[in-house]
């Protein structure tokens, strides 16, 4: 597809922005769910707003997008609100208060999408849409309040982010200070719930967890730092939403929605293998070097033990006699003389005074070597 479409085709420019803004918008807020180890909220409150949808269509009789999604807002403000009391009133644990909430809303809210399909009203067509998303139906009021809603979140990031920062690694610390942490965690909650709500249209209830969580995981893998965290999760979300709409409009019948969640599905998998702190691909190199060296140290004590008995560290010894040591091997050998531990003249070795220093410090009574 000419590159060129996207600035001069309308409907393609918009979805694209539509998309990118959601994405970013979405891994900036999505990581606050991730560090707080609440990944299934994104899918609760998802869910939990389809009951909203459906008694919005109920009550007007119209399919506005704007009264909808207002309708959405109110019963995802109304399920996260349910899960805190949950929460905070019995002793049940976040995960089974989100499950709850994702399975009694979600099973209403299909109730009445079923009710409202089997009225002779045909104005309900197209309601299913929020189940799985439509990216088409994008308009550019939509994007402008994607991007309006992004900034508001943004500032509202900007001004708290402190106490955000404290109540995220340290509530008790944060309460103690004196802060008001059920206002902050409600701030945050909101933002979280306005996030997914504006999402609906684009990629649906049942994909918009995916969204909201997937740019947070690949982003996490790749710092220690919260504001790094943010600012990548927004942009692999951003990036994700461009490339799925790019993929999608490329191909007929290729729904924006989930081609989107597939791409940031790509975004973490790379980076599970590839992040140089957690990535499997560096683990595995570490875990490697790891065992060289320990082969190399083990190498190394059992002749320093041989060495220390003579007065002259730099005698010579014969190789052969590190032949029925475990672990030994020629490779070894080269890698000590390379270090400057050991030196070898034809079939003899000798400890240097670096490598009888470095053994020394191995030799102790708490060294699993010994």
């Amino acid at each position: 597809m000419d590159i060129t479409q996207y600035f001069t085709d309308y409907t393609l420019r918009t979805i694209t922005l539509g998309t990118a803004v959601l994405g970013a918008i979405c891994g900036m807020l999505g990581s606050f769910a991730v560090l707080r180890k609440e990944s299934l909220l994104g899918d609760a409150i998802s869910h939990a707003a389809l009951p909203g949808i459906a008694i919005a269509f109920l009550i007007t009789g119209a399919k506005d997008s704007n009264v909808l999604l207002l309708g959405a807002l109110v019963s995802g403000l109304i399920g996260i609100w349910w899960i805190r009391g949950i929460v905070s009133k019995t002793h049940l644990k976040t995960d089974t208060a989100l499950g709850l909430i994702l399975s009694l809303f979600f099973g209403f809210g299909m109730l009445l999408l079923t009710y409202i399909q089997k009225q002779p009203n045909a104005n309900q067509a197209g309601l299913d849409k929020y189940l799985f998303g439509q990216a088409a139906t994008l308009v550019e009021s939509d994007v402008i309040l994607m991007s309006v809603i992004t900034g508001i979140s943004f500032l509202v990031l900007l001004l708290f982010w402190k106490e955000f920062k404290l109540l995220l690694f340290d509530q008790d610390y944060a309460m103690t200070l004196g802060f008001n942490t059920k206002f902050i965690d409600g701030l945050i909650s909101f933002f979280i719930v306005v996030a997914i709500v504006i999402g609906l249209q684009t990629v649906g209830v049942v994909l918009m967890s995916a969204m909201l969580l997937a740019p947070a995981a690949a982003a996490r893998q790749w710092t220690n730092s919260l504001s790094v965290m943010v600012l990548l999760a927004a942009i692999f979300g951003m990036f994700s939403g461009v490339f799925g709409t790019a993929i999608s409009s490329s191909q007929p019948n290729l729904s924006t929605g989930p081609v989107i969640v597939l791409v940031a599905a790509v975004f973490v998998v790379f980076s599970f293998i590839f992040s140089p702190g957690r990535g499997i691909l560096f683990k595995q190199i570490r875990l490697l070097r790891n065992r060289r060296e320990l082969e190399l140290q083990k190498t190394l004590y059992f002749m320093y033990s041989i060495v220390r008995k003579h007065d002259d560290i730099s005698r010579p010894h014969a190789i052969r006699i590190l032949n029925n040591f475990q672990g030994f091997t020629k490779n070894t050998l080269s890698k000590l003389e390379q270090k400057h531990w050991i030196t070898v003249k034809g079939n003899t070795w000798s400890l240097t005074d670096s490598g009888f220093e470095t053994a020394s410090n191995l030799y102790n009574t708490n060294n699993p070597l010994v």
